[in-house]
């Protein structure tokens, strides 16, 4: 028993050690967003860092239109990048985790 314990204890440190990695190559996962009409473009990081906004000059002459522009297109952006990094680190997580009796029906 001690040693199937010890085993959970490595297998568990082994799949902290695979999530972290996981974080930092979400690092260079990047996403693009933009509006609809494709005047407003957003590229992301799956960790849900902005790295570029690209803005069609014609919404620069309207600021409450590229205020609106922003918070919908930022907001796509993040929602998709949290799915993305989400689902990575959740498969990481799960393939790590020790064969516990009852937890495949817990973790569904």
């Amino acid at each position: 028993m001690f040693g199937d314990f010890m085993g959970m204890m490595g297998k568990l440190k082994e799949t902290q050690k695979k999530v972290e990695e996981t974080k930092i190559r979400l690092n260079t996962v990047l996403l693009d967003e933009e509006s609809s009409d494709g005047k407003l473009k957003v590229t992301i990081t799956a960790n849900r860092e902005i790295k570029s906004i690209t803005i069609e000059d014609s919404l620069l002459q309207d600021k409450e239109q590229l205020e609106d522009y922003l918070i919908l297109t930022l907001n796509k952006a993040i929602e998709k990048a949290t799915r993305v990094n989400e689902t990575e680190l959740a498969a990481v997580a799960k393939e790590g985790m020790p064969n516990i009796p009852g937890m495949d029906s817990f973790l569904k």
